[in-house]
């Protein structure tokens, strides 16, 4: 009492002769208010009763003064309050201090009182000149309240006591709403302040509330998988105070901190509690933690774990390039390794959301950053996360039609082997999923195409072979082009081989189409070219076996060419003599064809017969037939050069008709 007294004389005497204002007295240190609480007292009821105004009240005759408007920061949220401050998230608030130049890392409390001294929202404490007499009337005799400071330091004391022991017990009966309520009431009687930790985030100032009651807190706050995501915020409190007060945070705890309170919600959240802001505001503090303590191997085990969740969640949210974003800061600026689980989750989110086949570059850029953390693309396919990495870049490689790429991911997989399995890790690349084998057959298609646009028969041959063995089917078409070209390159061997492979995919049900007859008369054509006989026997008895026939047309044709070119007139008579038989009419080309054999023997004889059986087979023969017949008559003699004449007679008749 005599303190209240004396401190208001003593305003009221050392006041100037301005009007008195009414302002909140400013806060005694935490060491004054232990030291003093009486003279505290007295002090506050003083000062909040007469406070002299630190501004004069504006008089009439005051001359004006200009006002200078400063342009606010460019920013994406209009601030003006603190409650706006407070309602941002912790991306938000590193994006609000980058976008006005302030360090962007801290906790969230920290980042919040940066962000409001910058904008002016920050309470500032008015300065106050206290005189000489009212800091000895502050600080008056000690002897006369020795009694009172004791008994108020042991109510404190047992106070402090009892809440941490009721934190202990709600915490361990698993009321953590409770707990963090009691831990509410132990910061406002703690004997020290944060003010440090504000400032710089290397210098934390140790709290006086004990380790073992944070980790009790913390312990209840994550159970249940944080209740649900309920409990991250408090637990998120926690860990930033822990940090601050220079605790240690087990890594196990730090960890599940993270990951349970990202859930499959919007934004990470869990029943929108929680979130991927929460998450990034606990790793912000793990971090700090890690860097006083570079040597603790499992606070940076935590640090990555909880990066890595963060970064899955991101991609599971469909923000994938900030996705891709924190794997490459991840990576490239903080030296880590993730796991190559993570580098899969990522580049499977990325495809998901590539449909418009806008995010490709993504994927390689996930791709990129694997590698950059140590993993050999040529050895990641023995492992199901390493496949699925490498089957997302497929799919993107097909759908940017980079074969190049595409190959090089498959050959990459068939180097790596898998001992659980009998297949090759190209093959487990390939049928991973619908949409890597889909990619994987076009890229084989599109990539022999442009083979057989290049006329390069070999380039198409060995990526048609490396389908079988990858569990990839080529359609019929494919097949007749690799076919063909090898038939115009005269590659006889390897287009027998081809077609052989595919009468065998026939007969074993892996395909529906068998072979048309085209196919074989191609075949059969280039080893006639090439003199293969043996060849063409058994194509020719392939082909009676799949067609149940003896060919077409064309196939009889080609028999009849190859016989006429070892000048065997019996044997092309016995081709045509066959083609009547099986119901197929001889052509034109059939019987010049014949006629040829006997251009060859100088056999005008056969050749005229043969003339009058086209006749009788009602089928006209060209000039191309007449040309063959007459070389048949140049044998030398009278007789050869008498059935020319007749053979050039019926020649000019035709025409005339």
């Amino acid at each position: 009492m005599r303190l209240t007294i004396a401190a208001s004389i003593l305003l009221v005497l050392i006041a100037p002769s301005h009007s008195f204002k009414y302002t909140s007295a400013p806060s005694l240190s935490p060491s004054t208010l232990l030291k003093y609480p009486s003279q505290h007292t007295a002090y506050r009821t003083a000062y909040t009763s007469l406070h002299v105004s630190a501004t004069p009240v504006e008089e009439k005759d005051a001359p004006a003064t200009e006002s200078v408007t400063i342009p606010p920061p460019i920013s994406q949220h209009h601030l003006q309050s603190k409650e706006d401050v407070d309602k941002l998230s912790f991306r938000d608030l590193q994006k609000e201090c980058k976008s006005r130049e302030l360090p962007a890392n801290g906790s969230t409390a920290v980042l919040r009182k940066r962000l409001q001294e910058a904008v002016g929202l920050e309470f500032q404490n008015p300065s106050v000149n206290i005189s000489e007499e009212l800091e000895s009337a502050l600080n008056g005799d000690e002897e006369g309240e020795e009694a009172e400071e004791k008994v108020a330091e042991a109510k404190v004391s047992r106070e402090f006591q009892t809440l941490c022991n009721e934190v202990h017990q709600r915490a361990a009966a698993g009321h953590w709403k409770t707990a963090t309520r009691r831990l509410k009431k132990l910061k406002k009687l703690s004997f020290n302040e944060y003010t440090a930790a504000a400032e710089t985030d290397d210098a934390a100032v140790p709290s006086t509330i004990p380790e073992d009651v944070y980790l009790a807190v913390l312990r209840s706050c994550l159970a249940d998988r944080s209740s649900g995501a309920r409990a991250s915020q408090p637990a998120r409190k926690v860990l930033e105070e822990m940090v601050e007060a220079g605790y240690v945070v087990p890594a196990d705890l730090g960890r599940s901190a993270v990951i349970n309170c990202l859930g499959n919600g919007p934004g990470g959240t869990h029943d929108e509690c929680g979130g991927i802001d929460v998450a990034l505001a606990m790793i912000s503090a793990l971090e700090r933690q890690t860097g006083r303590n570079e040597e603790d191997d499992g606070m940076l085990t935590q640090v990555i774990a909880s990066y890595e969740a963060v970064v899955i969640a991101l991609g599971k949210d469909g923000d994938v390039e900030e996705c891709v974003e924190m794997l490459g800061m991840m990576v490239i600026d903080k030296g880590m390794t993730p796991l190559l689980g993570t580098f899969a989750q990522v580049a499977q989110s990325v495809s998901k959301c590539n449909k418009d086949g806008t995010k490709g570059e993504l994927v390689l850029q996930v791709l990129s950053y694997a590698k950059m953390a140590g993993y050999e693309l040529d050895s990641i396919a023995h492992a199901e996360a390493g496949r699925t990495l490498l089957a997302c870049g497929v799919i993107v490689a097909e759908g940017m039609d980079n074969l190049a790429l595409g190959l090089r991911l498959l050959t990459a997989a068939r180097k790596s082997e898998d001992p659980s399995s009998t297949d090759k890790c190209d093959t487990l690349v390939c049928s991973s999923s619908s949409a890597a084998q889909r990619a994987s057959t076009l890229i084989h298609k599109r990539s022999i195409d442009r083979a057989i646009a290049d006329d390069n028969w070999k380039l198409a041959v060995k990526i048609l072979e490396l389908m079988a063995p990858r569990s990839l089917t080529p359609s019929p078409g494919l097949l007749k082009k690799v076919i063909a070209v090898c038939a115009k390159s005269e590659k006889s061997r390897k287009a027998t081989a081809i077609l052989l492979d595919w009468v065998s995919l026939f007969e074993k049900g892996e395909t529906a189409d068998r072979p048309p007859l085209s196919v074989f008369n191609t075949v059969v054509n280039a080893c006639e070219i090439c003199g293969e006989e043996e060849l063409t026997l058994q194509v020719l008895d392939t082909m009676k076996k799949t067609h149940e026939v003896d060919g077409n047309t064309i196939t009889f044709n080609i028999a009849l060419k190859r016989l006429a070119k070892l000048k065997n007139k019996m044997g092309c008579e016995g081709i045509i003599i066959g083609m009547l038989q099986a119901g197929i009419e001889p052509t034109v080309v059939s019987y010049t064809t014949a006629i040829g054999a006997c251009a060859q023997d100088k056999d005008f004889v056969m050749s005229t017969q043969w003339l009058e059986r086209m006749r009788s087979r009602c089928v006209s023969p060209n000039v191309f037939t007449y040309n063959t017949a007459l070389a048949s008559c140049l044998d030398g003699t009278l007789e050869g050069s008498k059935a020319g004449s007749e053979i050039a007679v019926q020649m000019m008749e035709e025409v005339g008709k």
